[in-house]
């Protein structure tokens, strides 16, 4: 079953196997290198643990245990045992990162399982009728399916106790309500430095890591910040060298929120692919000139994308129509990153759910449902984009971290008065976001973005790769999907019915990857107020007009 997933972790495999408990684990080493090899185990073997994630604020909890403890290794996964020991269920709580983990207590003989609030790294939780009682995890389907008949998506913000046999939810921030419409006033400044904040802490590694670089608003201000910190820090680290004052061996994030003793930060690469002439190609070149990085644009063409299509949803575990058409070309982009090197790179997903970035919202009807859009949008990434850029990536051995989904960044923004991000005759979606990174009235700031591309309208992932792509992803499902099909989609699929030839076609691919158990963690994306049967932004009217007027 660990076997599965080795394309995860290919640098190492471990596992640990205690009276009815195996944990196995596939290793991506990024922090703690050299002595983080997992499952991570406390010195007298009665705490095991297997995790997939990184703990950001990892430092800190080291420095704040009550619990004595004795650290083995320089992971920051490990300070999760003592935090468990110190704070049992409410451990989680505790951390700032994204994670996806199993803890075996062998005293109590039980098993605790956590997910990281939002979901960001991948994570299921399977049973199975011929093992009654027994309890599977993994982070990904194609692990349990072939021994589990009952899978469901680990809920994002929940933490497993074996000895209640139940999920209990342990993240409950402020805007998790959405009929509690906030009210507090836009503060720029603090989106702007909770966005640094977020970035910073992010930059925690030990191995080369590079910025995914679309052009787009997400990824451009993403990029401009990763470069500013690593210019930043490559001249804080020359002074430490030059003083010896850096005689701490581990990476992360300390009391100020400061990254600390990383010795080493090598240029920072940027990343983007697109079919010939895509629109984000040339917007991404822009911006890294713009920024300084070292920049790879890398094409792909529609048979690269086709001929790809079935590893794509065998990776994936979805037949969702948005998520496959997004995840191809970053599926292909990521084989390309990591053989040159690369292991960790950040990604621009979650702005467009928290601040209601997608041109449908345009058609919200009052500040009261744009914010019940916007939480539902977050709610659901980790079925939608969060799997995306985690699958996508970890497809070749690739960590892909998202500055925008940072908890505390996420309670900034979900707590601004919805009225702000409001789309209207004089705001573009995402006014509040670029506002907040408009430095013209600020002569002592350099300039974050060019202009244009601070102010560039919403391209969906999918269609700024180049337009065609969906073109011709439609043409193919029409030459595989016949009107007879679409007429008699298979007993199987119950009520979920595809309702156009590419998402049928999609539906029969992972049908041979997947058995019908596995459906059910499955969530088809669609826009609200649009009566658009196709997802894609090309497709919402303001998008035409936006571009009929500019030609």
């Amino acid at each position: 079953m660990a076997k599965a997933v080795r394309h995860r972790g290919p640098d190492w495999s471990g596992n640990f196997i205690a009276d009815k408990t195996i944990l196995a684990h596939e290793r991506l080493s990024i922090v703690g290198v050299d002595t983080g090899a997992q499952p991570l185990v406390n010195e007298d073997g009665s705490l095991a643990l297997a995790v997939n994630g990184e703990i950001y604020n990892h430092r800190i909890l080291r420095r704040n245990m009550k619990t004595k403890y004795s650290f083995k290794t320089h992971s920051d996964c490990e300070v999760i045992i003592p935090l468990y020991m110190e704070h049992g269920l409410d451990a989680p709580k505790y951390l700032d990162g994204m994670f996806s983990w199993v803890l075996y207590d062998r005293k109590q003989d039980r098993v605790v399982a956590a997910r990281d609030p939002i979901g960001i790294t991948s994570f299921y939780l399977g049973r199975s009728s011929s093992t009654p009682g027994a309890v599977y995890f993994a982070s990904e389907l194609k692990c349990l399916h072939p021994v589990c008949d009952d899978i469901i998506a680990f809920p994002p913000g929940h933490v497993y106790d074996s000895k209640a046999d139940k999920l209990t939810r342990y993240f409950e921030p402020k805007w998790w309500d959405p009929t509690n419409v906030p009210s507090t006033p836009i503060d720029y400044k603090l989106i702007r430095h909770s966005l640094e904040k977020s970035v910073r802490k992010r930059l925690m590694a030990e191995v080369p890591y590079g910025v995914l670089l679309s052009g787009g608003l997400d990824s451009s201000l993403v990029a401009s910040i990763a470069q500013r910190e690593t210019l930043r820090m490559q001249d804080a680290s020359r002074t430490a060298a030059q003083t010896q004052a850096n005689s701490s061996e581990l990476v992360g994030i300390d009391d100020s929120n400061e990254l600390s003793t990383v010795t080493t930060f090598q240029q920072l690469h940027s990343f983007s692919i697109g079919l010939p002439g895509a629109p984000d190609t040339a917007a991404a070149l822009e911006v890294a000139k713009f920024l300084g990085t070292k920049h790879h644009a890398f094409e792909f063409t529609i048979e690269d994308g086709l001929d790809a299509l079935s590893d794509v949803i065998f990776h994936l575990e979805t037949y969702d129509v948005t998520t496959i058409r997004a995840s191809t070309p970053m599926y292909l982009l990521s084989r390309k990153i990591k053989a040159m090197g690369v292991k960790m790179v950040l990604s621009g997903e979650g702005s467009d759910e928290i601040f209601g970035g997608y041109l449908y919202f345009h058609a919200a009807p009052n500040k009261e449902e744009f914010h019940k859009e916007t939480v539902r949008r977050v709610k659901d990434l980790h079925l939608a984009d969060c799997l995306r850029a985690n699958k996508s990536t970890s497809a070749w051995g690739l960590e892909a971290r998202v500055p925008f989904l940072d908890k505390q960044f996420l309670e900034d923004c979900m707590g601004v008065d919805p009225q702000e991000k409001m789309i209207t005759k004089d705001r573009i979606e995402k006014y509040i976001l670029r506002k907040a990174f408009d430095t013209t009235d600020e002569p002592d700031v350099a300039t974050y973005l060019p202009d244009k591309i601070l102010w560039r309208q919403k391209e969906q992932f999918s269609d700024g790769v180049g337009y065609s792509w969906i073109d011709g992803l439609k043409d193919t499902a029409e030459k595989h999907v016949t009107d007879e099909m679409m007429k008699n989609p298979k007993p199987e699929w119950g009520t979920d019915i595809p309702d156009t030839k590419e998402a049928y076609w999609y539906r029969t691919m992972f049908d041979e990857h997947f058995p019908p158990s596995c459906a059910g963690t499955v969530e088809r994306w669609t826009p609200t107020w649009s009566k658009q049967s196709d997802p894609s932004g090309r497709a919402i009217s303001t998008h035409n007009a936006k571009y009929d007027s500019a030609q």
